[in-house]
């Protein structure tokens, strides 16, 4: 008899972490399954003190999610052509780019040989296949549809990549071009600054206010500039510290919906991700409840996880989705909720939800021309006022120097 560590949930969502000693995996899943628990995580002996050493670094690249939509693509295609699980994860594990893959899929081929059902494997590698992967799957195994599943799973990572793309496309942009204008700074601080400095020093007289400035400021960069990288290292510490918190992470997140042009573009990106994976889930069988618990848990901001459970709250009351998300106007406007009112009365939610998603994807590349438009200029200014200032302090006891002349 082996001891399990297990994560469950039970019927009203609580989570619930306890052990079992059992003789098998298989013995626990059942058991917890005859339980009416919804299993989230169970961890094999020897996962904790006693498991192997690894040296972070050292082990092979986690998959990315590219790597996840092509293994999903490619197991679709498999299994619609009639290959079982076992011959399709094999040739999976012999062609796969992604030696950190190519691990996970020979453990997840072992485990299904084993007996284990292949979303119970699944859920064994967390950070590669997550609660909504592995329940996607679950449900494709239950109402024998496995194929369709995986197929709709690698069209909604397309899209998912996609729409990461395009808000990392928005932030690089404004990213590259702030580190160039420190950069520079930077440079004619400790390097230009000093040198007129000296010259300006030797002439005798008094000094501008504005040269004056620029002399104590570059002389503290020389001296002390170490203190500015302290403060970045703390600040970015203190903010990683607060965002742990429930409070500080749900404050934090408001703020960044308030952010102008930028929170715009976070809401819109926030409505087309719930939108679509919510619809995705649906359409797969799996119940509102738990659909709603799993899309909460791929939010990741603090208002809309809030505002989607108030809505499984509701549901579990017989009451509509539609309420709860309407009392948040700030991320779902009255347009969607409407959209989805009709929805769940005319029963075709999911189809609903997918018009949603296909509206603000275009909505977010209207918000990311609408944030280059606006930054660029803005940074611009930001670069020129930054050089125009220091080449000013220089030049200015000069021209009043000529002026004496």
């Amino acid at each position: 008899m082996a001891t399990y560590q297990y994560t469950v949930r039970d019927k009203s969502g609580k989570l619930i972490t306890s052990s079992m000693e059992a003789e098998s995996r298989r013995a626990v899943v059942d058991t917890l399954r005859e339980k009416g628990y919804y299993i989230a995580e169970i961890k094999e002996p020897g996962s904790g003190l006693g498991a192997d050493i690894k040296i972070p670094g050292l082990g092979p690249r986690k998959p990315t999610l590219r790597d996840i939509t092509i293994f999903s693509r490619q197991f679709s295609t498999m299994i619609s052509s009639g290959l079982p699980v076992v011959q399709s994860l094999t040739i999976l594990h012999k062609q796969t780019e992604s030696k950190g893959l190519q691990n996970i899929i020979k453990e997840v081929r072992t485990d299904v040989e084993g007996g284990t059902p292949l979303s119970d494997a699944l859920a064994k590698h967390p950070r590669t296949f997550d609660g909504l992967y592995v329940n996607l799957v679950r449900a494709g195994e239950v109402s024998g549809s496995l194929e369709t599943i995986l197929d709709r799973v690698a069209s909604f990572l397309e899209k998912n990549a996609e729409l990461r793309g395009k808000i990392k496309g928005a932030m690089t942009y404004p990213t590259i071009v702030l580190i160039i204008a420190l950069g520079i700074t930077y440079f004619l601080l400790t390097t230009i600054v000093p040198q007129f400095a000296g010259l300006l020093t030797e002439t005798g007289g008094d000094l501008p206010a504005l040269t004056q400035g620029l002399i104590i400021v570059s002389n503290f960069v020389q001296s002390a500039g170490w203190l500015i990288l302290v403060f970045i290292a703390i600040g970015v510490f203190a903010y990683r510290q607060i965002y742990r918190t429930a409070k500080g992470r749900y404050q934090i997140d408001k703020i960044k919906l308030r952010i102008p042009v930028f929170g715009n573009l976070i809401r819109k990106a926030a409505v087309a991700s719930f939108s679509r994976t919510f619809s995705l889930l649906l359409r797969s069988g799996v119940n509102v409840v738990e659909a709603l618990d799993i899309t909460k848990g791929t939010a990741n901001n603090a208002i809309v996880e809030e505002a989607l459970n108030n809505a499984k709250l509701a549901v579990q009351k017989g009451e509509q989705i539609s309420q709860p998300l309407a009392a948040v106007p700030e991320v779902f406007p009255p347009m969607v909720t409407s959209m989805i009112a009709i929805g769940e009365e005319t029963g075709a939610i999911d189809s609903m939800l997918a018009k949603i998603a296909d509206f603000y994807d275009r909505e977010v590349d209207e918000a990311v021309d609408q944030l280059t438009a606006a930054i660029e200029p803005l940074l611009m200014v930001f670069l020129g006022g930054i050089v125009g200032t220091i080449v000013v302090g220089m030049f200015l006891p000069m021209f009043q120097i000529v002026q004496q002349v």
